[in-house]
């Protein structure tokens, strides 16, 4: 006998249509005063939020897992449901319960994804957060970004490589791709990054042209410099579709898209943007670049500093004109400390404008939007007083947006609460009904405690009181002990074991003016609030504008104070093909150093005639790495446009900076430490350029020491003897037969950082000198590490038996020479000769006994183990 079909609860069939919809989506379901999870969904909402996963009836003999949380608290758990990589679709009801017989409508109002939200606490205000959408292809692949919370959209065109150091630099929290890709897209995704994949009619050239020229609303996309890059085009349109598909209709304050136009930036792969730690530390409790100059006032100027960071210029007047600013406040502390006296009050005006583009700005922060306009006059007034004609421009890109100040400022309280429907958002003298409604409904409350002490007195009755509860509207409460006071005109409504509550004709009338005040106030206060919001939405594109110059100034102000803080120089931008670095420091190591303790600073000179590639040799310890990724440093931070640590720099512009530095295993992909290291190299070798800077540390490690340095030594020639690309390269090694380059090419120089040796021990110089270095001084620096003393006379003398010849074949003979290790017969028995030897030994008391003694007890042990 067939069982019969469940039936489903109104409710649950209304769920169920609405979760078919959004099938990827984990459904908040707004049910009175909660939003419920079911099924799957409240499995896993609840472990993710630590809340009670419950059961309830679903239909006849059926029942569903439960989860929910109060409504008031969506913003504390969205962002763990975010954080967690979820897709969170929010159901509201649609209309009001009250007014509706049977089930209330509902429909989701917002789709909130990792890379789409305006929640701030999603949101991490130092960081932008990016949604990126991938057009995989052939040899040409595109790739748009865009960060919904700020307005901001860009689209780039290039191979996967390209693809993929855009990815690391601007870590977006989701992306987006077409679903005939998902085999693919692992390859360029890597499994880092939380994704979705749409229908492929989405990547199609033809929508996506459409959907940008008629969001932009152009005939073409020429004024966006992106017209001839197909492939992201198409990457762009799909963002527009996803925002639609999430529920994301309000975009007006996505105003334009721009492209990253791959000329006007330095390359930057993915490994070195990782080896040189700009943005992240490689180790825990590391410290990267960002950092030290990170000392930003505002999260625009945040956020612009990362960019910058992985986007460094190379071209001469961009990079000069940020380093005239640079220098006029690195002049003028006094300017620099009034104008950062102003930003920090200034707030997060990039995210604030695109929240009232789109709607969703509250009264509190319109509050904070009119301070940031505030603040920003006496800003532009500062700029425009001074004498530098840069200032003076950015100063002329400020608008002052003075109606709108003033606006806010007429009709908005200054302590306006965060929901309008709390009232105290509109100010007195707006509108005259609002304020006579404001005044009935306070005076009104007045007039019910006079009723309750007129009661009082009339009866005598001393603990009655005047409350108010959705059932009764307004009552008189009255204790057992008074009820017989209780005059016979009042109307008993309800009896409470221990009271009486009554209503009397005058409590009615004025409990309706009083709530009907009330409701008057908020509706009206809502209607002018939403005018106001309206308002500030023509003044979206203007309010973007000047958080863009907030957030230049706030850079090259954080870039003037890290300079002058740190005793900086400013670099001068040359048209060479040298690069000259006098007292060079590594910016985030010298900040580490303990106190007391100065940083070793170093000279570098590079150019693609005469010391095109420098090897430099020298201990490990000794800071062949640090210098590498110093110069590296100073290199992208002069064309940055900041001031770099050095006494004094002068480089022709860099177009690629790569880095084969450390030794990074990827053994879950089954790769060894060599293999990830052959990569990394390969990448370099195959995209020189002739103003390329190439930095490798110890090349060649990963395999035994004369493939290593075989490899080493081809990689050396095959840099110089390159006619197109002659690369500017520190080749950082322990192989010491590498020095023999120098002699064999013109453009090879040897160096190494000096060490100084005081007995047995090593100290180390950090400085680099011209020549080559004979010892690695490994043995040396295990003794340091605590390595035990056994162990490291052991390694001295197998060391100093395979040092009797330079020649490697010679060396690989005295390899099978090497004198035994007779230690473990001391586990066993020792020669009764050398047993002797070691009791003479301990009866003297070396602390006592002269010179001549030492000598004759000397001979002694030696006569007795003839």
């Amino acid at each position: 006998m067939a069982k019969p079909a469940i039936k489903e609860t109104p409710l649950m069939k209304q769920y169920n249509a609405i979760k078919a919809k959004h099938p990827g989506a984990l459904l908040l379901f707004r049910v009175g005063d909660f939003y419920e999870t079911f099924g799957e969904d409240a499995i896993r909402a609840s472990k993710i939020l630590d809340i009670v996963l419950t059961k309830r009836a679903n239909g006849s003999a059926s029942h569903i897992e439960l989860a929910g949380f109060p409504h008031h608290s969506l913003d504390t758990y969205l962002p763990k449901l975010i954080r967690a990589g979820n897709r969170v679709a929010i159901c509201d009801q649609l209309e009001d319960p009250k007014e509706v017989k049977g089930i209330v409508k509902r429909g989701v109002t917002e789709l909130v994804t990792p890379g789409l939200s305006f929640n701030d606490n999603v949101l991490d205000k130092r960081h932008n957060n990016y949604l990126a959408s991938v057009q995989f292809g052939g040899d040409r692949m595109g790739i748009a970004f865009l960060d919904l919370s700020t307005g901001e959209f860009m689209a780039a065109e290039g191979d996967a490589s390209y693809l993929a150091k855009l990815l690391q630099s601007f870590s977006p929290s989701e992306v987006i791709y077409s679903k005939s890709h998902k085999s693919s897209a692992p390859d360029l995704l890597k499994n880092e990054y939380t994704t979705f994949h749409c229908e492929d009619w989405v990547f199609q050239y033809d929508y996506a042209y459409e959907r940008l020229v008629q969001h932009f609303g152009t005939a073409n996309l020429k004024g966006f410099g992106i017209e001839n890059l197909p492939q992201g085009i198409v990457a762009a349109g799909a963002i527009l579709y996803y925002l639609e598909e999430t529920e994301h209709k309000e975009v007006k304050h996505i105003a334009a898209i721009s492209r990253i136009a791959e000329e006007k930036y330095v390359w930057l792969d993915k490994f070195t943007i990782r080896n040189l730690e700009l943005i992240h530390a490689q180790q825990e409790g590391g410290v990267p670049l960002i950092q030290i100059l990170d000392h930003t006032h505002t999260p625009m100027g945040s956020r612009m500093m990362k960019k910058w960071l992985v986007l460094p210029l190379k071209e001469k007047e961009p990079i000069e004109e940020r380093q005239k600013i640079v220098s006029f406040f690195h002049k003028e502390p006094e300017l620099r400390e009034e104008i950062i006296s102003q930003l920090k009050h200034i707030g997060d005006l990039e995210r604030l404008i695109s929240k009232v583009a789109v709607g969703r700005i509250n009264p509190r922060e319109m509050n904070q939007l009119r301070r940031a306009l505030k603040y920003t006059l006496p800003i532009k007034s500062l700029l425009k007083g001074q004498k530098n004609p840069a200032l003076k421009k950015l100063a002329d890109q400020i608008n002052p947006c003075d109606f709108l100040l003033e606006k806010i400022e007429r009709e908005l309280m200054e302590d306006a609460p965060m929901l309008t429907h709390q009232g105290g958002v509109i100010k007195d003298g707006v509108d005259p009904d609002l304020d006579e409604y404001r005044g009935l409904a306070n005076t009104g409350k007045d007039y019910l405690l006079q009723i309750q002490h007129r009661e009082v007195q009339k009866t005598g009755i001393s603990s009655l009181k005047v409350a108010f509860n959705k059932v009764f509207g307004y009552y008189l409460e009255v204790s057992n002990t008074h009820k017989d006071k209780v005059p016979t005109e009042w109307i008993r409504k309800q009896t409470l074991v221990n009271a009486e509550r009554y209503i009397t004709e005058e409590l009615k009338i004025y409990e309706e003016k009083i709530l009907h005040a009330e409701e008057r106030l908020i509706a009206l206060e809502q209607k002018y609030f939403n005018l106001l919001v309206q308002d500030a939405a023509d003044y979206v594109t203007s309010i973007q504008q000047n958080a863009r110059v907030l957030g230049t100034m706030d850079t090259l102000l954080s870039f003037a104070h890290v300079a002058a803080t740190n005793n900086y120089c400013q670099p001068k931008i040359a048209d060479t093909d040298s690069l000259e670095i006098k007292d060079g420091r590594h910016p985030v190591i010298e900040k580490q150093l303990p106190i007391g303790e100065e940083y070793v600073p170093n000279d570098i000179f590079l150019d693609n005639s005469s010391q095109q590639i420098i090897i430099i040799t020298g201990p490990n310890m000794a800071g062949k790495s640090a210098l590498l990724r110093q110069t590296a440093l100073i290199v992208l931070m002069a064309q940055m446009g900041s001031f770099v640590p050095a006494s004094y720099a002068r480089l022709g512009i860099i177009d690629k900076v790569f880095t084969r530095v450390g030794a990074s295993d990827n053994l879950s992909k089954g790769e060894s430490t060599f293999m990830v290291e052959m990569t990394e190299t390969a990448s370099i070798l195959n995209n020189l350029s002739d103003r390329s800077l190439v930095l490798m540390d110890e090349i060649g490690r990963g395999t035994s020491t004369y493939d290593g340095i075989s490899i080493a030594w081809s990689i050396v020639e095959y840099l110089h003897n390159q006619p197109k690309c002659r690369a500017k390269t520190l080749f950082a090694t322990h192989y010491h037969e590498l020095n023999q380059l120098a002699e064999d090419f013109p453009k090879v120089k040897n160096f190494n950082v000096s060490v100084k040796e005081m007995g047995n021990k090593v100290i180390f110089m950090r400085k680099l000198e011209k020549g080559g270095s004979e010892h690695s001084f490994g043995i040396h620096v295990a003794q340091m590490a605590g390595m035990p003393n056994p162990v490291v006379l052991r390694a001295a003398d197998i060391m100093k038996h395979l040092e009797k010849d330079k020649n490697m074949n010679k060396q690989r003979d005295n390899m099978k020479d090497i004198p035994k290790n007779n230690y473990q017969l001391s586990l066993f028995e020792l020669d009764p000769k050398f047993k002797q030897a070691q009791e003479m030994l301990e009866k003297i008391d070396i602390n006592t006994i002269s010179p001549v003694e030492a000598l004759i007890k000397l001979n002694e042990i030696k006569k007795t183990l003839e």
